[in-house]
């Protein structure tokens, strides 16, 4: 009995906990009789759980998969953070942390610098991309994940850290002490010049500085007296939504709507309008969108392309119109809650309605009211610029101009993320250091390539092969693989390996196909290892991405340029 009573206290201190803990976190401020029963059930079968379930169990365990579960039946991009995972996210949106200044990988089972930050610790101290830190306080750090390293790397500004670095091309391994700092990390990783006077600027994300970057950025292109700015907004997930505002107000004139959020409560219902003195309002201006422009990417392509302020080209964006409001929780972790969602002026939501579930329903008339020009009554995903262009909704930006991304071939995608362009540059660049910007792959070097993926027994299944063992795998499930397939002769298992031997033979023309995206992806491997990151953009980018070229060739041409914004 004694046992027993000490089991119901137990249970129902947890239950207790658990719902302090809701009430703690805000979750829980006006609760209606059903979200209470509910309530009542959640923390008895988290009590009995916790008492009687076969082996011990972490409480703490039960209430995140509670709140993980709870969060999950929403949408995808409501979350619980926790403390560290919440610091990650606050250094991410404002630009900061304090360490070396490198970006790491696992390369070869080491610990790899991918490459330095401009004009950070490391960048000073001479570390150099292709490097290996091979030990971290004179603790080796074979075996080491990139996370603990992170951790060992990063510390407060002014302290130090002692590494130890081992070059290709160098035979002692070379000591290191670095001073740690604060670390800027940069909205705007490069702006230059294209050919015709075309300014360009990449804009990767939307975070504190963003803003500011692109108006010093956009000022000094304007020095040069260009006749088009290209904003590349391509992979930028988003950020900040008072500088995807502060960002297009660099374009738009004064008191122009922007995006409104519409949500659940008044107080998510708010307009957000330009604001400021723009830098230009007249200039003509190509965005570069694609499957990765999210969120702000989103609200900024669709502003400029509702006030008819410029072109959009590319492919159709992601389709993230969901406003999450970030809540600190008092444990150190936060609540990241979808609130609202994004309408741009032509009245368009950016959200997808097969990423929102069911939450993209919205009815007629929860729609802004002072689009520029309501929908067609016909067709609900008409909607008209200011100047009266057809756009349509459903989700994303349509680009203007259409330019498919191109999608990379299995061998191409398992060269990058198998980091063998990284690999081979920081090889190749040790034995030609000397190399001029302008070089071109040749046939020499290309060779040296396929035989550095030899040396590394580089291999990679196609889909027809990943398909070819799932097949095998439930034939082999049934007990079927000695079957006789045809006429008494052979196996199905005999069938599958001569299958295999063809898969594994058209593989030799696979590298043939994807010849030229080889070359210029080693081009600008070797360019960054050797120059920096501008000289991707100036040497490679600008000659071979489609959407760039296209833009050029549209800013070229201000006939063209005109009649794309041009009622249809």
């Amino acid at each position: 009995m004694v046992k027993e009573y000490l089991t119901i206290r137990k249970s129902t201190l947890f239950l207790a906990v658990i719902l302090v803990g809701l009430l703690i976190g805000g979750l829980v401020y006006a609760l209606s009789d059903n979200l209470y029963v509910s309530l009542k059930d959640f923390g008895e079968v988290a009590t009995v759980v916790n008492s009687q379930y076969v082996e011990d169990v972490n409480s703490q365990d039960l209430i995140e998969a509670g709140i993980e579960g709870m969060l999950k039946s929403l949408d995808r991009y409501s979350e619980f953070l926790d403390e560290k995972q919440y610091r990650g996210l606050l250094e991410d949106t404002y630009g900061q942390f304090e360490g070396l200044g490198i970006e790491i990988a696992i390369t070869n089972g080491w610990l790899t610098v991918i490459a330095p930050l401009e004009d950070t610790p490391a960048d000073r101290m001479g570390i150099q991309a292709g490097d290996r830190i091979i030990k971290i306080e004179g603790v080796s750090t074979e075996g080491i994940t990139a996370e603990e390293a992170v951790g060992k790397l990063r510390g407060k500004k002014g302290t130090e850290v002692h590494i130890t670095i081992q070059r290709e091309g160098i035979a002692e391994p070379m000591e290191y002490t670095i001073v740690r700092d604060v670390i800027e990390l940069r909205s705007v990783p490069y702006y230059g010049l294209t050919k015709n006077k075309i300014g360009y600027v990449r804009l990767n994300q939307f975070s504190e500085t963003s803003s500011h970057e692109l108006k010093d950025a956009v000022s000094e292109l304007l020095r040069e007296d260009i006749r088009g700015l290209i904003l590349d907004l391509r992979d930028n997930p988003g950020g900040l939504l008072t500088q995807s505002i502060e960002v297009t107000s660099i374009f738009l004139e004064k008191d122009k709507l922007v995006v409104e959020t519409k949500g659940r409560t008044t107080s998510q219902n708010k307009e957000f309008f330009s604001a400021g003195k723009p830098l230009t309002t007249e200039l003509p201006m190509v965005v570069l969108v694609g499957e990765g422009s999210a969120s702000g990417s989103e609200i900024v392509a669709g502003a400029i392309q509702d006030w008819d302020r410029g072109v959009i080209v590319g492919a159709p964006t992601f389709g993230k119109g969901l406003v999450q409001t970030i809540m600190q929780m008092k444990g150190g972790g936060a609540l990241k809650l979808t609130t609202a969602k994004y309408y741009i002026p032509s009245g368009r939501c950016i959200q997808k309605p097969e990423i929102s579930k069911d939450l993209s329903q919205q009815p007629e008339e929860d729609l802004p009211s002072d689009s520029i020009q309501r929908e067609s009554s016909q067709d609900a995903k008409k909607f008209f610029t200011k100047g009266g262009r057809v756009v349509y909704g459903g989700g994303g930006i349509v680009p203007d101009v259409l330019v498919p991304s191109d999608k990379l071939s299995p061998l191409e995608y398992n060269l990058l993320a198998k980091l063998s362009f990284f690999d081979f540059a920081v090889h190749y660049t040790a034995a030609h250091p000397k190399l001029p910007r302008d070089f071109e792959v040749d046939e020499t070097m290309l060779k040296e390539f396929k035989q550095s993926l030899e040396t590394k027994d580089f291999s990679y299944k196609t889909a027809s092969e990943v398909e070819l063992e799932k097949l095998k795998q439930m034939i082999e499930e049934e007990g079927r693989l000695e079957a006789i397939h045809s006429e008494g002769t052979r196996t199905i298992s005999q069938v599958l390996a001569d299958l295999e031997k063809l898969f594994e033979a058209g593989k030799e023309n696979d590298l043939k196909e994807s010849e030229d995206y080889i070359k210029w992806k080693i081009k600008e491997s070797i360019l960054v290892k050797l120059y920096g990151q501008s000289a991707k953009y100036e040497e490679v980018w600008f000659n071979h991405h489609p959407e760039i070229k296209k833009a050029i060739e549209i800013l070229s041409d201000p006939d063209e340029y005109k009649s794309l914004l041009a009622m249809k």
